[in-house]
Order: C-alpha cells, then structure tokens, then sequence
C-alpha cells in the first residue's frame, strides 16, 4: 500500500502524515506519532503535534507529552502543542496549567 511506504520515507513530516493517514483508515496507531514529540528536527515537533491534535479520541492518551511541548525552544512547536490541546477540549484540561504559562 502506498501509504505505507510513506511511512519509510527521509522525511519525518512525510513519515507523520503517513501515520495520520493510516490511523484515519483504522490501520495505524497515535501511538507511532507521538514517537516525533522528542524528535531533533523541530518541524518533525511542530507535525506530531498537529497531527495528535487532529487524531481525536486516539490521541488523548498522549496529551500529557504534547503538552511537554509548550515549553520547547521553537515557538511554532509551543504554538502546534497549544492548538493540539484546544482540539482536545475536556480531554486536555489536565493540561490548562501549561497553556496558561504560554
């Protein structure tokens, strides 16, 4: 399958949107994205973030690390962690004390 290759790809954001795509079509896990929360590429952050903000219901579980990410060194990561927990809404209030101090 197509998609699944993409999750092979050099680029990280490439490889996150595979997963989106998988999980979308009930064949991935949220779990595989949230591997990029610590990744060294900032973009690869800002991405897993976004994505586990699109994710729903599978991505609560990793709220607590996307909520780490409000205190990274890239504002676009903080900014990409913040929108990811509003997506979230009830889900995420355990986190409100991070978004507060952004």
């Amino acid at each position: 399958d197509a998609i699944a290759d993409c999750v092979k790809d050099g680029d990280p954001r490439v490889q996150i949107a595979a997963h989106v795509a998988l999980q979308k079509h009930g064949k991935g896990d949220a779990e595989a994205v949230a591997q990029y929360f610590e990744h060294a590429d900032s973009n690869a952050r800002e991405a897993a973030c976004q994505a586990i903000g699109d994710l729903g219901q599978a991505a609560v579980p990793h709220l607590g690390a996307v909520a780490l990410r409000l205190s990274d060194d890239i504002g676009r990561v903080q900014e990409a962690a913040c929108r990811a927990l509003g997506n979230h809404g009830e889900a995420a209030e355990p986190h409100l004390g991070g978004v507060a101090k952004c």
